[in-house]
């Protein structure tokens, strides 16, 4: 069997690691070797981005969900989230404070919210909005839509679509997202990298994955095509199923941000600051992620996904906010530039 320095020298060579050698770095929990995990990935990270970090501004427009998934705070049968629909002008003036504040990005999400599937015409004009008074590429976070919905969407000048399995473990996806069909939501993926599109995957742990199902999933995501990768550590949400679930801290969040960047060196890989807020950031940037995500406009009534208010009001998730951390990494915010100099890298790969 191999050692751990050997699969990390491999993968510093520039040779893909397999489904072996990924289970035996993601098991791993000597701080010594995880700390040697960490800097093989930082190393690949700065060989393909540099020091540079990109920035996401979260627009989290609908709160309202049809579904009924059982690790989410804002599951439709639970009472307990705040409820909230925001309107075009809404979206767009928060979009804008974000463009102002120096993002890359904006990520515009919401719960599967039939008043928007229902009537796509109302994302388009979101998108259309957004994009014309920020001038930012858009992700769109609408949750599975149609066909039809992701070619209007890309019509509409959408750069980036994400839509995450959480898990590809088949049965434990069954009693996660309850009665939505696997592979229906794996193929509008495909589908709209096929259109054109960048799409973002993600896992998350702490729901009863193993080690094994992480790799597996690791893996196959390089057959979709996807140009971003993001991992997060479930948060247990009160008034849902899995309130009580005891998660055993973000040890395995980071190992799959390490292992994601060593599997998939010039993707993009999140550190969310939805997790843990700002004092979780240093951590995971140390992981090898290269994107900021979660940056949400203070005093705004804007609520996150893993952590509806952490955060938040007190501008901690914000540029500003995140610089002295970055600093402390040896990092530094990447320029508009840099940014769309890796999407036209990302859009010429079919």
């Amino acid at each position: 069997m191999k050692t751990t320095k050997e699969i990390l020298n491999k993968s510093l060579e520039g040779r893909r690691l397999d489904r072996d050698e990924v289970v035996l770095l993601l098991n791993q929990r000597e701080p010594e070797v995880v700390n040697e995990i960490f800097t093989a990935a930082r190393t690949l990270r700065g060989r393909y981005f540099g020091n540079h970090i990109f920035a996401y501004g979260f627009v989290y427009f609908s709160t309202y969900c049809r579904n009924e998934c059982s690790f989410c705070f804002y599951r439709k049968s639970n009472t307990e989230p705040p409820r909230y629909r925001k309107t075009t002008e809404e979206i767009t003036a928060l979009s804008k404070a974000l463009a102002d504040s120096g993002v890359h990005l904006i990520d515009l999400t919401m719960g599967e919210d039939n008043a928007f599937l229902k009537k796509p015409q109302r994302l388009i004009e979101v998108v259309d909005r957004v994009k014309t008074a920020t001038g930012l590429p858009v992700m769109i976070s609408p949750g599975q839509v149609s066909e039809a919905t992701i070619d209007a969407l890309k019509k509409a000048g959408v750069t980036w679509y994400a839509l995450y399995q959480e898990t590809y473990d088949r049965a434990l996806y069954k009693k996660m997202r309850l009665k939505q069909d696997y592979d229906a939501r794996m193929n509008i993926k495909k589908y709209a990298r096929s259109r054109g599109l960048l799409v973002e995957e993600g896992l998350l742990t702490g729901i009863g994955d193993t080690v094994e199902s992480r790799a597996d999933a690791m893996m196959a995501m390089g057959d979709i095509g996807v140009s971003q990768v993001r991992t997060m550590t479930f948060v247990p949400q009160r008034g849902t199923p899995l309130e009580k679930r005891r998660t055993g801290g973000s040890v395995n969040e980071l190992l799959n941000i390490s292992v994601m960047r060593l599997l998939y060196p010039d993707k993009l890989i999140p550190a969310s600051l939805d997790v843990e807020g700002l004092v979780g950031l240093k951590e995971r940037l140390m992981a090898g992620a290269n994107v900021i995500t979660s940056l949400i406009p203070p005093k705004t009534g804007l609520a996150g996904v893993s952590q509806s208010e952490l955060d938040i009001d007190d501008g901690s998730r914000s540029v500003d906010g995140v610089l002295p951390e970055l600093e402390k990494c040896g990092l530094r915010l990447a320029t508009r530039d840099e940014y769309q100099a890796y999407i036209d890298r990302e859009m010429a790969v079919s």
